[in-house]
């Protein structure tokens, strides 16, 4: 049987995940709990259905979805119109989704084989050597898929397609390895240095990533690390001189680009189309001083020598 991943989003033409034009496939489960992530839909590990009450057509004039609900009450409707699902009692089927004909009920989440994901990324060959890019998985962590990703990355690489993947790198060194030999680029957040803060705001301690990190770099990998920058979380000095010193001492500052990423208030919608909370709602900041905090913070990096950016676009 062909391996198959379920992977919740494909974007084609991306420059923000890795160098030159990319295809990215965002790949379906995560360890994590991030309080500012921005792809709730990519947490679970299975297909999901999502609610946009605003599409739907109306109970009276429709109906579909609860027709073909195999279990009573697990539609709920404000106004005649679907508002939520009752996620104790679904079955995640995806009839509704089936049923529906104006997109209120969208799929998270579909399975796809190594040879239909190859068909889309083979589209943008042109584009990958123009540009210098090639093709990036990111999730969710796409290496608890890390089956799929290893055949994935060695048709790419057997096609002269160059490979990344994004990760949190909160998987065993075994997940990893798998992938390597056919891998060009690694991607990966320093969220917090302290690994009791780290797990009060991603729900997981940060040894294993630190320690994931140290191996990559010992076996001679190429590393984008990341810092989402998140205001009252990670961005006092402390933390900041930490995650330098890290750099430095620790991976003998053998990183690529560190790249700091600006809170914004993302994917609150998909947060509501599947009955999750959204904790970083109470959360508000001045666009413009906070993103000169984010400049002095890239600035306080490349006075330590360490090659820093403000944002995710690649620059030499």
């Amino acid at each position: 049987m062909p391996q198959q991943g379920n992977i919740f989003n494909v974007q084609r033409f991306t420059i923000h995940d890795g160098p030159g034009m990319r295809t990215e496939l965002f790949l379906k489960g995560c360890p994590l709990r991030c309080e500012w992530c921005s792809n709730p839909e990519g947490l679970k590990t299975y297909i999901q259905p999502g609610v946009y009450k605003s599409k739907c057509i109306s109970h009276k004039n429709c109906g579909a979805c609860e027709e073909v609900c195999p279990e009573p009450d697990v539609l709920k409707f404000v106004k005649g119109k679907i508002s939520s699902i009752d996620r104790d009692k679904c079955v995640n089927c995806l009839a509704c989704y089936d049923a529906c004909p104006s997109e209120a009920i969208k799929q998270w989440g579909k399975m796809m084989t190594v040879d239909e994901c190859m068909k889309i990324i083979r589209k943008d060959r042109g584009y990958y050597e123009r540009s210098g890019g090639g093709v990036t998985v990111s999730g969710g962590e796409p290496l608890l898929q890390s089956d799929f990703v290893t055949e994935l990355f060695k048709v790419c690489k057997e096609e002269g397609i160059s490979t990344c993947f994004e990760s949190t790198l909160y998987v065993k060194w075994e997940e990893i390895e798998k992938v390597l030999p056919f891998t060009d680029l690694v991607i990966s957040d320093l969220k917090h240095m302290d690994t009791n803060i780290h797990k009060k705001y991603t729900g997981v301690q940060n040894e294993r990533i630190l320690e994931n990190m140290k191996m990559l770099v010992k076996k001679g990998y190429e590393l984008i690390l990341r810092i989402p920058v998140i205001p009252g979380v990670n961005d006092d000095m402390k933390n900041i001189g930490d995650t330098a010193d890290f750099i430095l001492q620790e991976l003998d500052g053998r990183v690529r680009t560190l790249q700091l990423l600006s809170f914004m208030r993302l994917g609150e919608e998909k947060y509501q189309s599947l009955d999750m909370p959204y904790k970083m709602a109470g959360i508000k900041v001045n666009r413009k001083l906070f993103q000169k905090h984010v400049e002095q913070l890239a600035k306080y990096f490349n006075e330590r020598g360490i090659h820093c950016l403000v944002g995710t676009k690649e620059k030499e």
